[in-house]
């Protein structure tokens, strides 16, 4: 917030003129006596008070814009945004330059999500001060707040190069550049206000999620950590700390984290789905259920058939089948959900819901089309349910949007092989030996001789 307007007295009389009464003799408080009396009780946060002084001083003399800016403040202080705009509305009328006042109700319109507005006052300022550091950070605000990240990037490196020492702005164009795919460049951003101001958590999670998107997981729980020693009461730090020690293969750590995160936030879907993940993974697949149905809920508020034929025997299939890896990680969650559709068909296939699982796989698809993991995972669940015609099927779309998936090639080149296309099968199973799928070759030996 700026600063009331503090002016010296010889500058305050060019202003006012004291009141006397009609007999030529001083009243007993003045213009001045107000305005100083509201000065003080601004200064002591009584901004009440301060209203009151400056209303008294206003009702004296009621053509100074210094007046309304110092009451407009007061106001805003208190939080009365619409009222500290009338305040700036009528100094800027009785001074067209005053930018002081253009900056206060610059910042009253972001307060009420008059965005637009408040980017034409803050423009306006730095027209009457072009080197004003402060207004090219508020400028970078409302920009990033409009998703216009280019050019808040550029007020963000403007308010830097005029003060250096400011934190919030190096956090601010982290942000920035981290919304542009800019990660590296966040990074740095992040640890140069770390290092001007060390005990802030939210400089720390802005460079643990710059971590998180450049893989480096370590690095990031260890600001995470920070984070939640700083700030215990903020969820998204216990749900990224849960993510990353997901993604180093503590399942165990990563559900008290996220126990916390939704001890905070009930309502956190993306919590519920790491939960579900990390429940999936140790094995308890009923209770998994429960928090991908509520991850779910919250975003939108078996009998085998022997169709096996050719070269290799069901016994053979199932026993390949069974050495296929499970292809699934923890991922942040797309706005679509549909990874907790995924990881929910998951859970469903290991209790032998099948049709519930390729359901699942369905809506997965449907909401991320270019999803290659949930359709080789439905066409693992049509290849166990014994629909090998939709299997190879999903297994070639898999391929069409990750060509390096070698356990696609696997599958799908020894279900042509048990359907008899021995070619086919051949060269899928040789492409996934060539793909670093050792197994295939196992096969290769055995039925493409």
């Amino acid at each position: 917030m700026r600063h009331l307007f503090i002016i010296s007295l010889a500058v305050f009389f060019s202003f006012f003129s004291q009141k006397v009464s009609a007999q030529g003799s001083p009243v007993s408080k003045s213009v001045n006596d107000y305005f100083e009396e509201g000065t003080q009780k601004y200064i002591k946060q009584d901004y009440n008070g301060a209203i009151a002084a400056f209303s008294v001083a206003i009702s004296m003399n009621n053509d100074n814009p210094v007046l309304y800016y110092n009451r407009g403040i007061a106001k805003a202080a208190l939080k009365d945004h619409r009222g500290a705009i009338s305040d700036y509305d009528k100094a800027i009328d009785l001074n067209s330059k005053d930018k002081e006042s253009y900056f206060g109700r610059g910042e009253s319109k972001r307060q009420q999500e008059d965005l637009k507005g408040a980017l034409q006052d803050f423009n306006r300022v730095l027209e009457l001060a072009p080197n004003d550091p402060a207004t090219f950070f508020k400028r970078g605000q409302i920009r990033a707040k409009l998703e216009d990240y280019k050019r808040a990037l550029s007020d963000f490196n403007k308010s830097v190069e005029l003060d250096a020492n400011n934190a919030q702005s190096y956090y601010y164009r982290g942000q920035c550049r981290v919304k542009l795919e800019d990660y590296f460049g966040g990074i740095n951003d992040f640890s140069e206000a770390i290092k001007l101001s060390p005990k802030r958590s939210q400089f720390y999670s802005g460079r643990g999620y710059a971590f998180v998107k450049t893989q480096q997981y370590k690095q990031s729980l260890e600001d995470y950590t920070k984070a939640i020693s700083l700030n215990p009461d903020e969820p998204e730090s216990y749900y990224y700390h849960g993510f990353c020690k997901g993604q180093l293969g503590d399942f165990n750590g990563a559900l008290a984290d996220f126990d916390n995160a939704i001890a905070k936030k009930g309502d956190y879907v993306e919590a519920y789905y790491g939960r579900g993940f990390a429940k999936s993974r140790l094995g308890q697949q009923k209770d998994a259920l429960l928090d991908l149905n509520k991850s779910i809920e919250l975003n939108n508020n078996v009998t085998e058939k022997a169709l096996y034929t050719g070269p290799i025997s069901k016994s053979v299939l199932d026993d390949l089948r069974s050495t296929i890896q499970e292809k699934t990680k923890l991922n942040e969650m797309t706005s679509e959900r549909s990874e907790a559709f995924y990881i929910r068909g998951n859970s469903k296939n290991k209790l032998g819901d099948t049709k519930g699982a390729i359901l699942d796989f369905n809506r997965a698809i449907e909401m991320n089309p270019i999803f290659a993991e949930a359709y080789f995972a439905r066409a693992m669940t049509r290849s166990y349910t014994g629909d090998q015609k939709g299997a190879i099927q999903d297994f070639s779309n898999t391929l069409k949007l990750n060509p390096k998936f070698a356990e696609a090639f696997y599958m799908r080149g020894i279900i042509q092989n048990a359907l008899g296309d021995v070619n086919a099968g051949c060269l899928d199973l040789s492409k996934a030996g060539e793909l670093g799928y050792n197994p295939a070759y196992n096969v290769i030996k055995d039925y493409c001789q």
